[in-house]
């Protein structure tokens, strides 16, 4: 099969890779759309990313979703947009004229997810982000773009966080990692973009009984659907978003550059999510 065939087929590319839900994500939309097509996993190692990248035409794809840990090389590897460029990372990529080009959905999957979960959050005024890989580049400029005023980042490696903070300019500031506790009754969003505390990785050791009564939570994690996180927010009556919203979300656009339709994130869709994510 190549790009030009008849039957059109996106790919997720990386490495670990089995745990994505896109799969039933596209294939819902493609179902209910009528469409025939079709949207693979690929687990595929950092050292063979840039041959398979390269190369995804001649291996039967039209486009394909990146995730943990290649999004900073695909934008490397393609020709971005702006918002992929401002973010500093890609997570979708497509062919325009025979060129592969590369956009970062998890800027309005982050943003669209918390508008439906927590209206009027982007009234914070300083938000705190742990992590420093390509979701958080996403999440950094998605937050400065709604206008928050201040992003402090907190990564167990200074080094990352300081590349954020140096691309991102002085309304983002390095926190030192174990110093968030200090931090959290003074901010008005927490968001992490971190593996810590999805299934197979260690928790993330915080107290959220330290943030503010209105602060809202935002876990980007969604095996499992609520993370402990989550747990602790909800049980104090916070407002939180999850991770699966925000993957429903950033779906969307990709799912239009590669099939030509836009679907819609449906109460239907997310019960089918949930389910599954259930069975984990």
């Amino acid at each position: 099969m190549t790009a030009e065939s008849k039957i059109r087929v996106a790919c997720l590319i990386g490495w670990p890779a089995a745990h994505s839900r896109s799969p039933l994500i596209h294939h819902y939309w493609l179902r209910t759309l009528g469409i025939e097509g079709g949207y693979n996993i690929e687990a595929v190692p950092p050292e063979e990313f840039a041959e398979f990248v390269l190369h995804l035409s001649k291996h039967g794809f039209v486009g394909a979703n990146v995730t943990r840990p290649h999004k900073e090389r695909a934008l490397a590897l393609s020709r971005p947009d702006e918002r992929a460029r401002a973010a500093g990372a890609a997570n979708t990529l497509w062919y325009e004229n025979g060129e592969l080009r590369s956009t970062n959905t998890d800027i309005e999957g982050f943003g669209h997810n918390l508008d439906a979960c927590a209206p009027g959050w982007d009234a914070a005024a300083d938000a705190l982000v742990l992590g420093a890989g390509g979701a958080s580049h996403a999440v950094v400029f998605g937050l400065l773009e709604r206008g928050v005023r201040r992003v402090h980042l907190a990564n167990r490696t200074p080094e990352r966080a300081h590349a954020l903070v140096d691309q991102f300019g002085a309304r983002v500031d390095p926190v030192p990692w174990p110093a968030i506790g200090e931090w959290l009754p003074r901010v008005d969003l927490l968001v992490n973009t971190t593996p810590l505390g999805m299934h197979g990785h260690p928790a993330l050791e915080l107290d959220a009984g330290r943030l503010a009564s209105h602060a809202v939570v935002a876990d980007l994690v969604y095996v499992p659907l609520e993370t402990p996180l989550l747990s602790a927010a909800r049980a104090r009556g916070l407002k939180t978003a999850d991770g699966l919203g925000m993957l429903l979300h950033q779906a969307v656009r990709g799912f239009e550059l590669w099939f030509g339709r836009r679907p819609t994130v449906t109460a239907e869709l997310r019960a089918l999510a949930e389910a599954d994510l259930a069975r984990v």
